[in-house]
C-alpha cells in the first residue's frame, strides 16, 4: 500500500500551498466539479499541464457563491492568471433535467450533494474575480465555455445568448481540448509578453473593443458571421451561422472567425492540429494520485469518480458528427488516439491500486471503436469541410481498421492483475456491419465484434440506433435502421455460436428535430416485431453547439436553411414517450385513438394485435430514473421470451 502525502495533489488551501514551500502562486484554478486528480477530469488535467510547465498552481474546487466569497480571496493574487472552469459538464446539464427540473444528484460532488454548482458556473466565477481583481487577467476554458463561444441558444433560459466572453467578463476564452493553446500562453508569458497582447495564439477567442486594432496573421483567412444582435432579429441568420462555426471547427487548416457583440468584436482563431501520440501520451504521463482530495474523505463518493476509477481512456474526438452531440465541437472530429505502450502503463497504475480486484470497467473514448482510425489520405483530410466522416456514408479515405484496437483489447487482458477488462463506452455498432462499413475487412470485423461479444461485455451490449426513421436518422446524422437488423443478424449469430446468451440493448431518442408522433409509432411497432421491450428512452435535451439545438431554437436546418418542425410543446414531448410504453394500459386508449386518427391502422394491429395476447402477460412497470431517461424492466414472461436475458448484471 502507498502512503499518499498531501503534498502529491495539487494545493487547494494556504495550509497545503506552505507545505510546497511556495510564499507566491502563478495559476489559480476554480472549478466547479469537486477536485478529483485523475486524468479523466479535466480541470485536474490542466492543473496538472500548467504545473508541467513549472508554474506553481493551486485549484479552489466549487467555491462557495453564497457567503462572503472568501474562497475567491483566500490564495491572493496570481502571478500571471486566474483559470476558471465550469467543471467536467456544462452546469446546466448537471442541474437540470431535460424538461428543466432540478436534479436530485450532481456526480462531481462527494455524496452526490447538490447546491455546490451555480447555474452557468463559469460566468458565475468569472464576474467575482473581475470584480474583485479588476487587473488580474481572467482564463476561461472547459466544456461550458467552449460550446458557449459564439452566440449560442440556452435552453435553460430559452433565450439567445452572446459569447461566454461577454456574460462572464473573461478576458481570454481557450475552447477544445487545452493543453496545445495553454503551453504556447505559458511560454509567451514567461518570456515577459502581456496578456493583454496574446490574441493570436491557436484555439483562444478574446473580445476586442471597438476601437481596438484587429491583430494581424498572414497565415490565417478570415470570415464574418452575422452580428450578436442580428441573430437576435432573425432566426435564419443565427442558423446560417452555425454552418460556418462547426466547419471551420472541423478544418484541420481552418478561418478566424469574427462576429460583431454590441460595439465589440469577437474573434475565434483558428483551432491546433490534432494532437499527435506523443503529446496525448504525454498529457496522460502526468503525476496524477487518479484519487479524490483527502478533504472529502469524510464527505462520501463522488459518483462521477466511482464510475471512471478503474477506467482508461484511450483516445479523444469523434468523426460520427451526429447532430444532437457535442463532442466533435468540443474535441473535434479528427483523433488523437494514445499509444498502446502509454494505456498499458496507466492500466499498470490502476492494477496497482489498493481496491482494484482486476476489473476495468471500461477501455474505450468517446466513441468505443475509433481508437488509431484516421485518414489514409492526410491531404485529402486537409481540404475536407465535413462534419462527419460516417454520414451519410464512410469516407472512402477513412482507414476503419479495428486491429489495432482489438491488439489493444488483447494486450489489457494479458496483464497478470487483470481478470477481465469490460468496454463501457458507447460502439458505433454500424462501423461493424460490412454493407456499411465497406472500407473495411468483414472477418476483421467479424473478429472484433467476436472479441467484445466474448470478452468484454456482462450479460448485455449496449448500442445506439436512436431512431428507426430514416428522415429523422439523416437530420441526426446517423445510417439507415436497416444496419441495426443487420447487426443484430450478426450479434445473434456470434451468440449462438459461442453460446453466451448476451442481451442486445437499443437505446432511443425521442422528441428530436424532424420527429413526429407518428415516427414513434413507427419505432415501438418495428422493436416490438425485432422482440424488443425498450429499456432506455431518452428525451432530446438541446445544449449548445450542435445542428439539433439550432433547429430547435431557430427552426431552420443551418445547411439547407429548409424548415424543420420540433417537438417543443411538454404534451407533444409525453406523446411522443407514450409509444414506447405501448404495453402499458394507461396508454391503450390513447394509442388507439392517436393510430386511428392518422388512419396508420397497420401500425395499431402490430403494436395492439386484436387478440391483444399482451394482456396475458403481468405488466412491467415503468421507473423514472430522471426526467430524461425511461427505464422499463421486463416482467418475467417477457424475460423467458427474450432469450438471452441474463439476470445477473454488473
Amino acid at each position: 500500500m502507498r502512503i499518499r502525502r498531501l503534498s502529491d495533489w495539487l494545493p487547494t488551501t494556504n495550509k497545503e500551498v506552505k507545505l510546497r514551500g511556495w510564499d507566491e502562486l502563478d495559476v489559480i484554478l476554480f472549478s466547479g466539479d469537486a477536485y478529483v486528480d485523475h486524468p479523466s477530469f479535466g480541470p485536474a488535467v490542466i492543473g496538472r499541464i500548467l504545473e508541467s510547465y513549472g508554474l506553481r498552481v493551486a485549484i479552489v474546487p466549487q467555491p462557495s457563491v453564497h457567503d462572503n466569497l472568501q474562497d475567491f480571496e483566500k490564495l491572493g493574487i496570481p502571478r500571471l492568471f486566474f483559470a476558471v472552469t465550469g467543471g467536467c459538464m456544462d452546469p446546466m446539464v448537471s442541474n437540470y433535467t431535460a424538461s428543466k427540473r432540478r436534479r436530485d444528484k450532481d456526480a462531481y460532488t462527494p455524496n452526490g450533494d447538490k447546491g455546490f454548482r451555480p447555474d452557468y458556473a463559469t460566468s458565475v466565477y468569472s464576474k467575482i474575480l473581475k470584480e474583485k481583481f479588476p487587473d488580474v487577467p481572467v482564463l476561461i476554458g472547459g466544456i461550458e465555455a467552449s460550446l458557449r463561444r459564439v452566440t449560442h441558444y440556452d435552453y435553460w433560459s430559452d433565450k439567445l445568448l452572446p459569447t461566454i466572453l461577454e456574460t462572464s467578463k473573461a478576458d481570454m476564452l481557450v475552447y477544445g481540448m487545452g493543453e496545445q493553446p495553454l503551453r504556447e500562453i505559458v511560454e509567451l508569458l514567461q518570456k515577459g509578453v502581456p496578456f493583454s497582447s496574446l490574441k493570436t495564439i491557436k484555439q483562444t477567442a478574446v473580445l476586442l473593443e471597438e476601437d481596438e486594432k484587429t491583430p494581424k496573421n498572414k497565415n490565417w483567412d478570415d470570415v464574418e458571421i452575422s452580428s450578436h444582435e442580428t441573430c437576435l432579429k432573425d432566426k435564419k441568420a443565427y442558423a446560417s451561422n452555425f454552418k460556418v462555426i462547426e466547419q471551420e471547427s472541423n478544418k484541420l487548416y481552418a478561418r478566424r472567425i469574427f462576429q460583431k457583440v454590441g460595439n465589440k468584436k469577437l474573434m475565434i482563431n483558428p483551432p491546433f492540429p490534432t494532437m499527435t501520440e506523443e503529446e496525448i501520451d504525454a498529457s496522460f504521463d502526468l503525476p496524477f494520485t487518479r484519487l479524490p482530495h483527502p478533504k472529502y474523505n469524510k464527505r462520501g463518493p463522488i459518483p462521477a469518480f466511482e464510475m471512471i476509477k478503474f477506467s482508461i481512456n484511450i483516445h479523444r474526438g469523434c468523426f460520427g458528427g451526429c447532430s444532437f452531440c457535442t463532442i466533435s465541437a468540443h474535441q473535434g472530429k479528427f483523433i488523437a488516439s494514445r499509444s498502446q505502450e502509454s494505456v498499458l502503463k496507466e492500466v499498470d497504475q490502476v492494477a496497482q491500486m489498493d481496491d482494484f480486484k482486476g476489473y476495468l470497467s471500461d477501455i474505450g473514448g468517446p466513441s468505443a471503436n475509433m481508437y488509431k482510425m484516421k485518414g489514409k489520405v492526410q491531404s485529402i483530410c486537409d481540404k475536407c469541410v465535413a462534419p462527419s466522416c460516417i454520414s451519410p456514408v464512410i469516407c472512402s479515405n477513412l482507414d476503419t481498421s479495428h486491429k489495432p484496437l482489438t491488439k489493444l483489447y488483447q494486450a489489457v487482458d494479458a496483464h497478470p492483475k487483470v481478470k477481465k477488462s469490460f468496454i463501457g463506452s458507447g460502439i458505433r455498432h454500424d462501423m461493424l456491419v460490412p454493407e456499411f462499413n465497406k472500407n473495411a475487412d468483414p472477418k476483421e470485423l467479424d473478429a472484433y465484434t467476436e472479441e467484445v461479444m466474448t470478452k468484454h461485455v456482462s450479460g448485455r451490449l449496449k448500442v445506439a440506433p436512436e431512431h428507426t426513421s430514416d428522415p429523422v436518422l439523416k437530420l441526426m446524422r446517423k445510417p439507415s435502421f436497416k444496419y441495426f437488423h443487420l447487426f443484430k443478424e450478426r450479434f445473434d449469430r456470434i451468440n449462438i455460436k459461442k453460446k453466451l446468451k448476451l442481451q442486445l440493448i437499443p437505446y432511443f431518442i425521442s422528441s428530436h428535430p424532424a420527429c413526429e408522433a407518428e415516427d414513434m409509432a413507427n419505432l415501438a411497432a418495428e422493436t416490438k416485431d425485432m422482440g424488443f421491450q425498450l429499456e432506455q428512452v431518452q428525451g432530446f435535451t438541446p445544449t449548445p453547439m450542435t445542428v439539433a439545438t439550432v433547429i430547435y431554437y431557430s427552426g431552420y436546418h443551418p445547411y439547407t436553411l429548409k424548415e424543420v418542425k420540433t417537438p417543443k410543446t411538454k404534451k407533444e414531448k409525453e406523446d411522443q414517450h407514450k409509444f414506447f410504453f405501448w404495453y402499458k394500459k394507461e396508454n391503450k386508449q390513447w394509442i388507439k385513438d392517436t393510430l386511428n386518427k392518422v388512419g396508420r391502422t397497420d401500425l395499431l394491429k402490430k403494436l395492439l394485435p386484436e387478440d391483444t395476447s399482451w394482456r396475458k402477460n403481468k405488466a412491467g412497470k415503468a421507473k423514472n430514473t430522471f426526467d430524461d431517461t425511461v427505464t422499463y424492466k421486463p416482467s418475467k414472461p417477457s424475460r423467458r421470451k427474450n432469450k438471452g436475458f441474463k439476470k445477473k448484471r454488473r
